[in-house]
């Protein structure tokens, strides 16, 4: 497999003692819980019911847990605002690489837990990334995503020939999406371009490395301009109703499409009761390969946190396999060990952790992440990619003069952030647009 800064593939030894259910009372906005009770500040999983099927998934720890998820802008403001005044009162946290990335200073080593967990089977990619791009890792890998393509048998009567839906790359994609539209007498593929859709991560992802190799670096390329053209062409036959689409589940459910990319998170329910209707595949790949994006999450302990015992009681838990496999049952992410997946998963997460692992084990995979160390500024980067797609696939205009725009705004974003790059791109001292 083709392999960029820093490599990919990490895919899909219990510790869990009698459950305890966790502990909810005296937990406040500043992430502090109760004495005895460890508290766990996250940017994850915030919906409600998402945040109640993982609670119980954490009271089957041997410690008590009080798990308050938050908005990435007050997890990095509280972490930091206790830090500087010598008073924090989270006892661990947990958010995605890029969450983590920017108070990783004030989390301590975990150097000694992870060589202590290392027969649960951390793939080597991931403990690279906890550590940063050097020193020490800042936090123990706690979950993976990714985003796949959801198909409904149905769209298989307009397969062109010769096109694989298990091995697709863009041209015959585009090929069946216009079979497809033509046969049906509307498009069949959908993407989440709603005001609260992911596509960003789409063009982020998996457009622009599959095309370019990259993300940032080589964002006004031939190549990436190339992309950018061939979203339009795909757009011809994209339902228009996906700029309302948010979760891919619901449009794909009610039949409105039966092509979809989306969040693995954002399509498991639209399987339903009726797996042997679909099939979940990669995204096809490109001219530089089979780009995607990893969805990566970790938890750290802060330097001076309470319950520091409990914690990492608490984080061995957590890397232990039937928590791992908890996790992915009940809120679709997968585990960063290599712990063997049971036979009686649900039937919607046992398609995608099929797709996954094929995605994640090509051997042209591009790895790319969301923007690291950006913070709260992710939505302010994330939306120069949404104006490229609503100035070139919705108004029509030159991709060539739609991309030198933007990029003069992403270059004033980066400047005024002054980080490094991320996969795919190399990890330059600071990330400058190409």
């Amino acid at each position: 497999m083709r392999v960029t800064q820093p490599t990919r593939r990490a895919f899909l030894g219990g510790l869990l003692t009698t459950p305890l259910l966790a502990a909810c009372a005296g937990f406040d906005t500043s992430g502090a819980a109760s004495p005895g009770t460890v508290g766990f500040l996250s940017t994850q999983f915030a919906p409600v019911e998402e945040r109640q099927r993982y609670e119980q998934v954490l009271s089957r720890l041997p410690v008590p847990v009080a798990y308050n998820p938050v908005d990435a802008g007050v997890f990095r403001t509280t972490i930091d605002s206790q830090t500087a005044a010598g008073q924090v009162q989270v006892g661990m946290v947990g958010g995605l690489h890029g969450d983590l990335a920017p108070i990783a200073e004030h989390l301590a080593d975990v150097e000694s837990l992870l060589a202590d967990l290392a027969p649960a089977g951390f793939a080597p990619e991931l403990v690279q990334l906890a550590r940063f791009g050097g020193g020490a890792a800042k936090y123990v890998p706690w979950m993976q995503a990714t985003y796949v393509l959801a198909v409904h048998q149905r769209a298989l009567e307009w397969l062109p020939p010769g096109v694989d839906p298990e091995a697709l790359d863009y041209d015959g994609f585009l090929r069946w999406m216009q079979a497809g539209a033509a046969g049906n007498g509307a498009p069949i593929f959908g993407l989440p371009a709603g005001p609260r859709g992911l596509h960003h991560r789409f063009h982020q992802g998996y457009l622009l490395p599959s095309f370019t190799g990259g993300q940032i670096t080589a964002f006004t390329s031939a190549d990436a301009v190339g992309a950018w053209e061939y979203l339009r062409e795909l757009w011809q036959v994209t339902a228009p109703a996906s700029t309302n689409y948010a979760f891919m589940q619901e449009p794909l459910a009610r039949g409105e499409v039966l092509v979809a990319w989306d969040h693995v998170a954002r399509l498991i329910g639209a399987v339903g009761d009726r797996p042997a209707d679909w099939l979940m595949v990669p995204a096809p790949r490109g001219p530089k390969g089979l780009g995607y994006m990893l969805i990566v999450a970790g938890v750290g302990l802060p330097v001076g946190g309470p319950e520091r015992e409990k914690a990492e009681i608490a984080v061995r838990g957590m890397a232990s396999a039937p928590m791992q496999i908890e996790t992915l049952r009940n809120n679709a992410f997968f585990p960063v060990t290599s712990i063997e997946l049971p036979a009686d998963l649900p039937a919607g997460v046992a398609l995608e952790a099929r797709a996954v692992k094929a995605q994640n084990s090509a051997d042209d995979a591009v790895l790319a992440l969301p923007p690291v160390g950006v913070g709260a500024h992710d939505g302010q980067v994330s939306q120069v990619f949404k104006d490229c797609f609503t100035q070139i696939c919705l108004d029509g205009r030159p991709a060539r003069q739609v991309v030198d725009a933007q990029a003069r705004v992403l270059s004033g974003l980066l400047a005024e952030l002054n980080v490094p790059c991320w996969a795919p791109d190399p990890p330059n001292a600071v990330c400058e647009v190409g």
